[in-house]
């Protein structure tokens, strides 16, 4: 007798009642299905599919570098004064390396080891009373990924906010990022909002020199001189402290709002923030407070009062349209480097709609070519083998949205190839049942036995391609990636088709028609 317990009678429906809903709204219109649920969504359509915009972006590791030695000179100058050391030639000698020298070699022994606490990459060499710091190439390198590393943290999350569909954000190289961004077809906002590094620091203005005397050389120490934001009334640049009062990465959130009519941006600090704010304007009434973003004073308001509820107000000449975009980058963070753009360009929704009509074309022909096929073949059982391959076609393109995966055009190439390989399966099964029949089997003996010897030789072809699919996955990128994907889903749903629903249609045919044999 055919045995197929019940629990799998009602395993098989389940999965196939779930494979409908699932895929469902892949059918459906882009207006309902932005209504529908987080859960029930459509396939996600890669960039060659929906078009979208391509930038190829590159983290600049010289001001990687850059930054961590000018952080080991700001950490050498804070130790020797707090020491009351006397200094000379502090600075950033060459490429890699910070060079200081003590007028007082005797002083060397009180400030050694703290010196050489600074920065557990920098090799420290003393020559006299001299001292010279520097990385060597492996200590930069593991700088400059971990720069990489949090440069696509704040990418993808400037990006999401933006509420763009499905993005892909991904490494390439030692220090750059390919951003996809699907349905996107005026990468020119997305642009200037990537690459802004948004670094935010509040600085004391020094109005001990004006600006045109600091231009003409009369800089104090400790002071710089930065320009301001274009179109500034008050003033075209600003003589402000080296030193950081509060920074930006202490910001809990920011939002565009309205200040007496005008665009503002509003802004939150973090407790421990809110604290130093605090003290910075109790410390400092009456001084003006600049507020730098990416090397530009955006506002310079005078603090007339201690600010201790710990938020404030970004005022300027900003459209709304501006707000809110700075705003979102606040929020964000700022990125450890600038990001330079070495390629952009834009996919067309015309070539993404050649490419999904050419790919429905090869399906619909391929799938007519196995129907046909099977039917010539096996008759009634490659009836039964076409439906169970129409409903493997359903359970990947709902796996495909359950998922999340993103459908590209080299994954239309592995749901064709699926197609192919899913009626394998069957056709082992139907020989299998072919042979016990000529050797002499009855009718259900010949097919109980035809899928239960099949079985194992179908689990093993199976795996071993399931496992060259994930090595695909886990060593390639791109396109290969989307191949793999859908090569890999589809051979697990028509695995189940085949040994499940294949079976339980053949049982029940079997049951319904009686038949005195199957396969000649």
């Amino acid at each position: 007798m055919l045995n197929f317990p019940k629990w799998k009678i009602g395993l098989v429906l389940a999965v196939l009642l779930a494979g409908f809903v699932w895929v469902t709204p892949s059918l459906l219109p882009r207006d309902v299905t932005d209504r529908l649920p987080a859960a029930f969504q459509p396939i996600n359509l890669g960039l060659d599919l929906q078009g979208g915009s391509y930038l190829l972006l590159e983290v600049d590791s010289g001001y990687v570098i850059k930054e961590k030695l000018t952080s080991l000179v700001e950490g050498i100058r804070t130790v020797l004064r707090k020491q009351k050391v006397k200094y000379a030639d502090l600075g950033i000698a060459g490429k890699d390396s910070v060079r200081v020298r003590l007028l007082d070699g005797a002083d060397l022994d009180a400030v050694r080891s703290e010196l050489r606490q600074l920065d557990p990459d920098a090799a420290v060499d003393v020559n006299g009373a001299t001292l010279v710091f520097s990385f060597g190439e492996k200590a930069l390198n593991a700088r400059i990924q971990s720069a990489v590393d949090q440069s696509i943290e704040i990418v993808r999350r400037r990006v999401d906010e933006l509420g763009t569909r499905e993005p892909s954000i991904q490494k390439q190289g030692i220090d750059r990022i390919v951003v996809q961004l699907p349905g996107v077809r005026d990468p020119g906002r997305i642009k200037a909002l990537i690459g802004k590094t948004a670094k935010l620091t509040f600085h004391i203005v020094d109005d001990t020199v004006s600006p045109e005397e600091a231009a003409k050389g009369r800089l104090p120490p400790g002071s710089m001189l930065l320009p301001a934001t274009e179109g500034d009334p008050y003033a075209p640049a600003y003589v402000v402290r080296k030193k950081v009062e509060v920074s930006g990465d202490m910001l809990v959130d920011s939002q565009a709002s309205y200040n007496e009519g005008r665009p503002v941006v509003s802004f939150r600090f973090s407790a421990a923030g809110g604290k130093r704010f605090g003290d910075t304007t109790r410390e400092n009434n009456h001084k003006a407070l600049a507020i730098v973003l990416d090397g530009k004073v955006i506002s310079a308001p005078r603090i007339n009062e201690p600010i201790l509820g710990g938020s404030g107000i970004i005022t300027g000449q900003y459209t709304v349209q501006e707000a809110q975009d700075l705003a979102l980058l606040l929020r964000a963070g700022a990125l450890p480097a600038p990001l330079n753009v070495l390629e952009e360009r834009s996919v067309g929704p015309d070539l993404g709609a050649d490419s999904i009509r050419a790919g429905i074309v090869a399906c619909l022909l391929g799938l007519a070519l196995v129907i046909v096929s099977m039917i010539a073949v096996y008759g009634m059982l490659g009836v039964i083998a076409n439906i169970a391959l129409v409903l493997n076609l359903v359970l990947l393109m709902a796996l495909l949205a359950f998922t999340g995966a993103t459908l590209t055009l080299p994954g239309i190439a592995g749901i064709v190839l699926t197609m192919g390989m899913a009626v394998d399966a069957n056709i082992l099964i139907y020989e299998r049942i072919r042979e016990e029949t000529r050797a002499g089997r009855g009718l259900y003996a010949a097919v109980q036995t035809g899928f239960e010897r099949a079985f194992a030789t179908i689990v093993d072809a199976n795996l071993t391609t399931i496992a060259a699919a994930l090595l695909l996955f886990a060593l390639g990128g791109g396109p290969v990636r989307g191949f793999a994907v859908t090569l890999g889903l589809g051979l697990m749903s028509s695995m189940f088709t085949a040994i499940m629903v294949t079976r339980l249609m053949v049982i029940l045919w079997i049951r319904w028609r009686r038949p005195t044999r199957l396969l000649a």
